[in-house]
């Protein structure tokens, strides 16, 4: 059984179209600071990834479906895991709620590269702190 990543968002004035619906683009960043927020609970963040092995994390892609809108005050949670993992990589599922209602579903594939762009190997002591949180097998 994987574990899960929890992070709760309210949506202010700012993320929202003059109608008090979440604008579509800002979902993207409701997920990044998840991911964020999955790397602090692990012990690391984007600035020590980069002091301590040189890399970077960057999205390759991103598939998401916006299943229903969200709107101005409403409380959100979003639900992270590891998905599947390559030497590399890595697709982490992400699903926003309200309440019971799922509002987004999104697949993002991550990726470790150095200053230059190149993909590089997932440090292992990432790795291991990641272990816990994945949901399939590993992929070579």
């Amino acid at each position: 059984m994987h574990e899960n990543f929890f992070h709760k968002i309210k949506v202010y004035y700012e993320d929202t179209d003059s109608g008090g619906v979440v604008y579509y683009a800002n979902y993207l960043r409701y997920l990044e600071r998840a991911r964020t927020e999955a790397l602090f609970s692990i012990g690391y963040s984007n600035i020590k990834i980069q002091k301590e092995f040189d890399a970077l994390i960057i999205v390759k892609s991103c598939n998401i479906e916006y299943k229903k809108s969200a709107y101005l005050e409403d409380e959100l949670n979003i639900r992270s895991f590891v998905k599947s993992i390559t030497k590399t990589s890595f697709f982490m599922n992400q699903i926003i709620t309200k309440g019971n209602d799922t509002i987004v579903e999104a697949q993002v594939h991550l990726v470790f590269v150095d200053k230059k762009g190149k993909p590089i190997k997932i440090p292992y002591e990432i790795y291991l702190k990641f272990k816990p949180f994945f949901c399939d097998t590993i992929k070579t």
